[in-house]
């Protein structure tokens, strides 16, 4: 099967400026709701957001002791409180996996894979950690996090998705534990000396998704 098979049915959505967290929320959950019930089609979309926290459904309030000013939204995926801000690249996929294999831990991994080979592409030597969440990278002497994820299934419909820091204010992050993780840093391409991140990050994801769509599904690109 060729990619243009595979991603076909999907709308690739790029909004510029920054998005409202409520009504990008609102969009997801309407979204999910058409997938499901008026077989609309399939969303990946990038955006970015103004400053502001979420909390997971994991999230712990000892974790939250100087928001900054900052908003706090509820944001009903999974995992625990996170940063959204400009200069990250955040991305909602909306996906059926009733149509996709009814696998959630496929989705995930498939997922983790996708953001590791984007990375690569920009010569970033992203990896999984073990008992960690997230995308992690050497950075000096230490491991630090360049991107986060958090999902969200309703009636099989995949909703949030991931973050990864291009040129974010990394300052921010400190009002938070990110994702329950305190002894490491979290960094950005900008860090790690990539330079044009969101111009060359967006292009490797959109080059990726029709592999990411096949690992999700099992297949071999080329059989």
């Amino acid at each position: 099967m060729t990619d243009e098979q595979l991603t076909g049915q999907i709308e690739w959505r790029v909004s510029p400026g920054l998005v409202p967290y409520p009504e990008a929320l609102a969009e997801m959950e309407n979204r999910a709701r058409a997938i499901r019930e008026e077989g609309a089609p399939e969303l990946v979309w990038l955006l970015q957001h103004p400053p502001l926290y979420t909390a997971g459904t994991s999230a712990d309030p000892a974790e939250l002791f100087n928001p900054q000013g900052f908003p706090v939204f509820e944001a009903g995926r999974g995992g625990r409180y996170t940063y959204h801000g400009p200069g990250q690249r955040v991305g909602y996929l909306l996906l059926d996996l009733d149509r996709r294999g009814r696998d959630i831990r496929r989705f995930v991994h498939s997922l983790e894979e996708w953001l590791i080979a984007s990375l690569a592409q920009l010569g970033v030597q992203a990896f999984r950690a073990e008992g960690r969440i997230g995308i992690w990278v050497r950075h000096g002497n230490t491991e630090a996090k360049v991107g986060a994820i958090g999902v969200r299934v309703r009636r099989w419909v995949t909703m949030h998705g991931f973050s990864v820091n291009l040129d974010p204010e990394l300052s921010h992050f400190s009002g938070i534990v990110p994702c329950g993780i305190a002894a490491f840093p979290v960094t950005s391409l900008a860090e790690l000396c990539v330079s044009e991140g969101e111009k060359r990050f967006d292009l490797a994801l959109k080059q990726g998704l029709g592999p990411f769509l096949a690992l999700l599904a099992g297949m071999n690109l080329e059989a």
